[in-house]
């Protein structure tokens, strides 16, 4: 191999049902010279239910060792070498381990290219029945609820459709959360064990999905939200959604200011219309 043959190739791999690897995803792992896997053992375990020949070298990556492990694969592109980066599921450098090893490859004016396929963001987003023409991936919200909670606050006013990762033993703090922010009435779908034998797409108002959210949801899940609809609201509006935050332990004027600030309205008349809502 000569030294100017050398690639780096982001290969996509099935995100549950396995016949949807491709052609060419099996063409790239036979030819690779180098294997860079997120998790060897699930590579070798892909590789052994498609009937995948190969003897080519593999190690690992995942996010804790993609910074130190991006020199490597770049030198290895340098010398001529095929490297194949994949993941567990799905494309690679999409909320998964893989952009580091672009920047670096890239950073050295080395060729990279995909062999893509499936997603989990487009297959959720396309099944969703929301507006496609525009969209933002915000990959999975903060764990800790106020961290959580402000990311929402920003997202409120987005126009376009969002798209989320979520995990079974969060999703019930965070669909409580997505309330809270965004209102009972936006609409969403809960997508999970996408193209497996029991794929399920949740579908309705966030305030309606809370009770599934609760009662628990098990698998990979991906949610896709309904951008603000640009309609203007009056603090009336939200009362529902004060009422929570006060219910909750916050002080009604905070409440106030929480609510104008995430729906564009003035704190005074949200607070006004509060207080008359108790007379």
């Amino acid at each position: 191999m000569t030294a100017d043959s050398g690639c780096l190739v982001l290969v996509g791999t099935p995100i549950g049902n396995i016949h949807d690897a491709s052609p060419r995803m099996r063409s790239e792992i036979e030819a690779a010279d180098l294997i860079a896997a997120e998790d060897t053992r699930r590579f070798l375990g892909l590789a052994d239910r498609l009937g995948l020949t190969h003897t080519n070298r593999i190690i690992s990556l995942f996010d804790h060792n993609e910074q130190a492990k991006a020199a490597e694969i770049a030198e290895a592109v340098a010398a001529g070498q095929r490297v194949v980066l994949l993941t567990d599921a799905g494309m690679p450098a999409v909320s998964d381990p893989g952009y580091r090893v672009v920047r670096e490859v890239t950073g050295r004016n080395l060729p990279v290219t995909s062999a893509p396929g499936p997603s989990a963001v487009f297959t959720a987003l396309a099944l969703s029945g929301l507006p496609t023409d525009r969209f933002t991936f915000e990959g999975f919200l903060p764990r800790k609820a106020g961290e959580r909670a402000r990311m929402l606050g920003e997202l409120a006013h987005e126009p376009r459709t969002m798209v989320f990762f979520e995990s079974p033993h969060r999703i019930a703090d965070t669909m409580a959360a997505i309330v809270e922010s965004f209102g009972a009435d936006r609409p969403m779908t809960i997508s999970r064990e996408l193209t497996k034998t029991y794929e399920e797409v949740l579908r309705g108002t966030a305030g309606e999905l809370v009770d599934a959210a609760r009662a628990g949801l098990r698998g990979e899940l991906t949610l896709a939200i309904a951008g603000h609809s640009g309609r203007a609201t009056s603090a009336a509006d939200h009362m529902a959604e004060l009422g929570r935050l006060v219910d909750g332990g916050m002080r009604a004027k905070k409440a106030a200011a929480e609510i104008a600030a995430r729906h564009g309205l003035s704190t005074r008349d949200v607070y006004e219309e509060y207080l008359a809502t108790k007379e």
